[in-house]
């Protein structure tokens, strides 16, 4: 890999990964060491976090193209070996989150990828990129059992920040991308099509109530979380880069103090 070209992005926006997708591999000791590295790194590297989660489905069905999508991850993070999570001296104590998910992505079951991520003003210091458990029949239902994670994961800050001491922060803002997701939060009323997901509308129904979350709207170009749900053209990977604040940690101004 020393004499790899670097990549501008952990995955190729146009590549469709699947099971069937290109020629067996007779072995995935390899492959499994890598996808344990990528494991470890996705702690402080939040932008590989939909790249590992990808990869990692493919353990016990590995290909040529799969083992191919892996080194191109390793390509990226060439491109960045020092850059990591930053966390502001002078960061106040507003939490904001962004709730995202991507319908039917996977080619395979057709279950959707969900995502949430949550700020301490510029700090990221919480994330997620997985794949829902059920298959939904609408984009709306796959954004809304997103929002319910999202909100569970803003119960849980406020549960911390209360044990460490720090004043009440709630509402916290939670952006959504969804026009419909948010319209079924703020009308709580269910029928026949959302009745599968009337646990998930209750629970963010009753912490908006509360005052513990707020959902607002967000343009899908502003929306931090898209990284975290599918490959992106390298014009949009970076706008949501930009958002997570990665910086490189022997860049002169980190070593001056960023605000």
């Amino acid at each position: 890999m020393l004499a790899a070209k670097s990549a501008t992005t952990p995955m190729n926006y146009s590549s469709q990964l699947s099971k069937s997708i290109g020629t067996r591999l007779e072995t995935n000791i390899e492959y499994r060491r890598l996808i344990g590295c990528l494991l470890y790194l996705a702690n402080t590297r939040s932008e590989i976090s939909y790249a590992f989660n990808k990869l990692s489905q493919f353990l016990e069905c590995l290909t040529d193209k799969h083992f191919e999508a892996c080194l191109r991850v390793l390509r990226y993070l060439k491109s960045s070996p020092a850059r990591g999570l930053f966390f502001s001296t002078k960061s106040n104590l507003k939490v904001i989150g962004y709730s995202d998910s991507d319908w039917a992505a996977c080619p395979d079951s057709r279950r959707p990828v969900t995502s949430y991520c949550f700020f301490l003003r510029i700090s990221l210091i919480t994330w997620k990129s997985n794949k829902q458990n059920v298959v939904t029949t609408s984009s709306a239902k796959a954004e809304y059992k997103a929002l319910a994670a999202s909100t569970c994961e803003a119960q849980w800050i406020c549960f911390i920040m209360n044990e460490l001491k720090f004043p009440p922060m709630k509402p916290i803002a939670i952006y959504c991308d969804s026009q419909t997701a948010l319209y079924i939060a703020a009308n709580s009323m269910f029928h026949e099509k959302t009745k599968y997901i009337e646990a998930d509308c209750h629970i963010v129904c009753d912490k908006a109530k509360e005052q513990v979350i707020k959902l607002l709207p967000i343009k899908f170009a502003e929306q931090a979380a898209d990284i975290l749900i599918k490959a992106l053209i390298p014009k949009l990977f970076n706008s949501c880069h930009r958002k997570f604040r990665l910086l490189n940690i022997h860049a002169p101004d980190l070593r001056k103090g960023v605000t």
